[in-house]
């Protein structure tokens, strides 16, 4: 494998040309063409190409991908798709979550995502049988996708009746998952819910990413209250709430206090629009709510607002194109946000609420990072130009290294 390489005529947001070495998997230099003081062993064209950091999915269901045709949902919302899945669970293989989800990732690695989280169903009906199968999705896909399994557990969590699901919780924590994950809003119990997540990602040194107050219902208050958890515990650890749609329907007000709480408590907050619209407000025919968490004002008060899909063809949502580049177009027309705020979004902002950490274009980070043939930034979101050259670890990735075993 080569070890050092020189990218040339990559183009900056600001219409600039620079070259961009990389040496052992990480950026060494960027300068202006033909200036490189590195002597590499390769280049690389990137025929002017719009560059960016690449790209992160903060929140996918693999395990669920591209089951559109297979499951019923006549009511087209989250309850209506929740029970159409629980009527096929046993006809889903082993096999066939494997199949659907390496699928998936190779589609999002073409479309420039170098690193995903997965939530996992962790239900009693089926076990471990997502987990297990996109841990082994996970090996399989480690040399050109980073991947990271997070249990999405089944409730009630609390009660009497949570006892067997917080068992299975800890199977699956045995069972080698990358991240804690729930459904708090779904719970009998939502406080109780949030708390015993909170509880088991802390006991397990691993991160925490709720769905959280998924539903137009201005009640709901998982996310707000994961913040007062956090804050009267002075608890230091990572997490995210994903969805918290429900936070658009509180007076501005209440956002801006809570807000307040979430950027103090250090939550990341990723928004999910493609779902979100899909499933929410179902029947509403009168000034419909837009169902997006209100990016401006988590981001005014200090939150880091990531962005993913969520579902990919499957019964939350009948379509996607695993592209981030069409959730940042979805965003800047439905959530008003700029085209730079978008990208973020996708990529420094989205790695931060998986990784814990922001990613960057600059020497000495990870060599990670895409070129969309475009003119420009918008251009780049606008079109969704297919043909974008992917770096991974300083490797361009193409079909045949994705198609490895």
């Amino acid at each position: 494998m080569t070890n050092s390489i020189l990218f040339t005529n990559a183009q900056l947001f600001d219409g600039s040309l620079v070259d961009i070495a990389v040496e052992n998997g990480r950026i060494s230099w960027i300068g202006k063409p033909s200036l490189s003081p590195v002597a590499c062993e390769t280049k690389t064209e990137l025929n002017g190409y719009v560059v960016s950091t690449s790209f992160v999915e903060p929140h996918a269901h693999l395990d669920k991908a591209f089951l559109a045709d297979r499951i019923s949902n006549p009511d087209g919302d989250l309850m209506g798709a929740i029970r159409g899945l629980e009527e096929v669970r046993t006809t889903i293989t082993h096999k066939d979550i494997v199949e659907r989800a390496t699928r998936a990732v190779k589609l999002m690695s073409q479309n420039g995502v170098t690193s995903i989280r997965t939530h996992a169903d962790t239900t009693l009906s089926g076990g471990l049988s997502s987990v297990v199968a996109l841990l082994e999705v996970k090996r399989n896909c480690a040399h050109f996708m980073d991947i990271q399994v997070a249990m999405l557990l089944e409730w009630p969590v609390t009660g009497t009746a949570g006892k067997e699901r917080q068992a299975l919780a800890r199977e699956a924590v045995a069972a080698g998952v990358d991240v804690i994950g729930g459904c708090p809003h779904l719970d009998p119990d939502p406080r109780g819910a949030v708390e015993f997540l909170l509880a088991l990602a802390i006991d397990a040194h691993l991160p925490l990413d709720l769905h959280a107050d998924e539903n137009m219902r201005n009640d709901s208050s998982d996310l707000e209250h994961l913040a007062d958890v956090v804050i009267r515990q002075n608890v230091s650890h990572q997490m995210n709430a994903s969805h918290c749609v429900s936070l658009s329907t509180r007076p501005d007000a209440d956002i801006d206090r809570i807000a307040a709480k979430v950027a103090r408590a250090g939550i990341t907050v990723t928004a999910l629009p493609q779902t979100n619209l899909f499933l929410q407000e179902r029947g509403v025919s009168t000034s419909p709510a837009r169902a997006i968490t209100p990016i401006h004002r988590l981001q005014q008060a200090g939150v880091v607002v990531a962005a993913g899909a969520d579902n990919l063809q499957d019964p939350f949502n009948l379509v996607g194109r695993g592209d981030p580049l069409e959730i940042a177009s979805l965003l800047m027309v439905s959530a008003h946000v700029t085209a730079p705020q978008a990208l973020q979004t996708i990529s420094s902002n989205a790695h931060q609420a998986v990784h814990g950490i922001t990613s960057s274009l600059a020497v000495g980070e990870p060599a990670d990072f895409i070129a969309i043939p475009a003119t420009n930034l918008r251009e780049s979101i606008a079109m969704g130009p297919p043909d974008r050259i992917v770096v991974y670890g300083g490797v361009v990735i193409d079909n045949q290294i994705r198609n490895r075993k």
